[in-house]
């Protein structure tokens, strides 16, 4: 058997002369996120959202512009975080109405259990639909072989468990043991527990390492990291020091053939030219497409989009 170093030699001579195609420009997404959701209006560092029956104000702080709706819709909401100091992840909720300890909120065709728990999150992010889209239509491309996907920082596992449903092999990574049970009660919620799902509570970038030296391949690999964050055994990580070499590495994991990459990053400060630009020199050997833009989520009755998160999406 070869080493994985020769198979990447291998990879690099095959596409040496590929060149990266860069989109000129950067991309807006705008999506009103799955059925089951609704951004009914937004401003004033503030949110009002619907996940299934439930609504909720949570603070936005790029809503800087003037409300919508007025104080009557606003305060017909279930429950509302209120932010403690300048961190507006830290604080509580607050129940005006009472809010089930789970509830399901459809996603596609699986279910995603929302809970009031975790900062000010609730167990799904709508935004990142399209990229669940796209990533689904590049695992529907795979032919020859079951397609295998990686999911890094993967949560609560609606992307891990949209890609079971299509048929792919999943490795669900995250290093928080609670978020890695929510997703398996969600594959049990959705019908999928004989899904062939690879569920690990570990450090992505220690995973990611151990995986390269494996040899292991896939054909679609998501990467959702947060700003700041430990791992199981007390791992610093920290986004812009730990995300070059992750990158680097999970190149290294994808198939020599048709493959796929997103990297969705929440430091919305940060410049969506600069994670592109990175992308862009882990992938300058391998060649491929390469896009980047901004997601976000926009009102169904109409308004302003709030943005949400950067994106740089590569293909083969």
């Amino acid at each position: 058997m070869s080493s994985n170093a020769e198979k990447t030699a291998g990879t690099k001579a095959a596409t040496g002369a590929r060149s990266l195609a860069r989109a000129r420009g950067l991309e807006l997404i705008r999506t009103p996120g799955p059925t089951d959701y609704e951004l009914l209006d937004s401003g004033e560092g503030r949110k009002l959202e619907r996940f299934g029956p439930v609504v909720v104000d949570r603070p936005e702080p790029q809503a800087l512009w003037a409300r919508r709706l007025g104080s009557a819709d606003w305060g017909a909401a279930h429950a509302v975080f209120s932010a403690s100091g300048e961190d507006d992840e830290k604080g509580k909720w607050r129940q005006d109405k009472r809010v089930p300890e789970s509830w399901p909120v459809r996603v596609g065709d699986v279910t995603v259990s929302c809970r009031l728990q975790g900062l000010w999150h609730l167990g799904l992010f709508p935004e990142q639909l399209p990229h669940w889209t796209w990533a689904l239509e590049e695992i529907r491309a795979i032919t020859g072989e079951k397609p295998r996907v990686l999911n890094l920082f993967a949560y609560t596992g609606a992307a891990s468990l949209l890609a079971a449903q299509a048929g792919a092999e999943v490795t669900h990574v995250d290093a928080s043991k609670k978020a890695v049970q929510w997703a398996k009660d969600n594959q049990a919620a959705s019908g999928l527990g004989a899904a062939p799902i690879r569920w690990i509570v570990d450090d992505a970038a220690k995973f990611v390492a151990r995986e390269v030296r494996r040899g292991k391949t896939y054909h679609a690999i998501l990467i959702d990291p947060p700003k700041f964050g430990r791992g199981p055994d007390g791992e610093v990580w920290d986004l812009f020091e730990g995300l070059p070499s992750l990158l680097r590495n999970a190149a290294q994991l994808l198939a020599p053939d048709r493959a796929a990459m997103v990297l969705t990053v929440y430091a919305i400060r940060a410049s969506a030219l600069a994670f592109e630009q990175l992308m862009a020199d882990v992938f300058a050997a391998r060649g491929g497409t390469l896009s980047a833009g901004e997601l976000a989520l926009e009102a169904r009755a109409g308004g302003v989009s709030v943005p949400t998160s950067l994106f740089v999406r590569w293909t083969s």
